[in-house]
């Protein structure tokens, strides 16, 4: 059957306004061919836009379809579709969020952990992200305050350094470096004087030194003959002696032998006792009648002659 010219102008006609309405859906979002499950949810404000991207867990799985304010309840009303062979609870919530720095938003499907599979048509509930851009608003809002206090406190820094500098007082930071730039200078002499001295006593000094030297030579060749005596045979024989003195002291605090008899007899000592009392009283006699013990005459005279109680006893002629 041929067919006329007519009939194939109608038809390019009619095959035109079909790819016209499948591609404006396209553009649109939808996808006649697809065969998708349609899910409903609201929000407070509006930041998604027709064929705004549906994900679950980072994956794309379906887009925006319709977005519409309900004058009654004041919220915004999304229809979205999904690939019919995702299986999620209807307890599961939409999220709201961005999708990078400069804007765009997209939901995403956090899914329920429950096994209550969410029918076509069902509305879920939603949520929204705090965006990235919001959150650095917050930090540099924050940053801005704690970075206004910093300058401040560095300005009152400043202020009082200007007039530590330009105190003239003695508190003030000139007479200080004045001060200090004198102490070096004296430090400065003293150590000319020091190296004046050191180049004057250079001879005096060298001969110090090589006497250390010979000194500290000395003290090492006495250590190694200290080093080389037996030590431990002299504290043996250390030893030895002072067992014997302790023996020796033993013995004698015992009452053994003459130096131990005189420590401990009683009766030696009263007998000691009562001679130096009677060597006293005979001095103590001595001293208050001497003529009885010195007799000296010139011309031949007989010394007196005294009985035990001190009494004259006359000789006859």
């Amino acid at each position: 059957m041929k067919l006329t010219r007519e009939v194939k102008v109608g038809l390019l006609v009619i095959l035109g306004i079909i790819f016209f309405i499948f591609g404006f859906s396209y553009l649109k979002g939808n996808n006649l061919l697809e065969s998708n499950n349609m899910y409903f949810t609201e929000f407070d404000y509006n930041g998604l836009q027709q064929s705004s991207p549906v994900t679950i867990k980072g994956n794309v799985i379906g887009k925006v379809k319709e977005i519409k304010y309900d004058f009654n309840t004041g919220k915004t009303r999304v229809a979205f579709n999904v690939d019919p062979n995702l299986k999620f609870s209807k307890n599961s919530v939409i999220r709201l969020y961005e999708t990078g720095l400069i804007g765009g938003s997209a939901l995403a499907i956090i899914p329920s952990k429950d096994s209550d599979v969410a029918d076509n048509g069902v509305f879920l509930k939603s949520e929204i992200e705090k965006g990235m851009i919001k959150s650095l608003t917050g930090n540099f809002s924050e940053l801005s305050t704690d970075l206004d206090s910093t300058l401040k406190s560095a300005d009152s820094l400043l202020v009082n350094l200007n007039e530590l500098v330009t105190d003239n007082s003695e508190n003030g930071l000139k007479n200080i470096l004045t001060e200090l730039n004198s102490t070096l200078k004296s430090y400065k002499n003293l150590s000319y004087s020091i190296n004046s001295v050191v180049k004057d006593n250079d001879a005096s000094i060298s001969t110090i030194l090589d006497n250390f030297k010979t000194a500290s030579t000395d003290l090492t060749i006495l250590s190694a003959e200290l080093k080389e005596v037996n030590l431990s045979k002299t504290v043996a024989s250390l030893e030895t002696t002072l067992t014997n003195v302790n023996g020796l002291l033993t013995g004698v605090k015992e009452g053994e032998g003459s130096l131990g008899k005189l420590l401990s007899d009683d009766k030696l000592y009263a007998n000691l006792e009562g001679a130096a009392s009677q060597m006293e009283q005979l001095l103590e006699d001595m001293k208050l009648n001497p003529k009885r013990y010195v007799h000296f005459s010139l011309f031949g005279k007989k010394a007196k002659q005294y009985d035990a109680e001190g009494n004259e006893i006359k000789i006859k002629e």
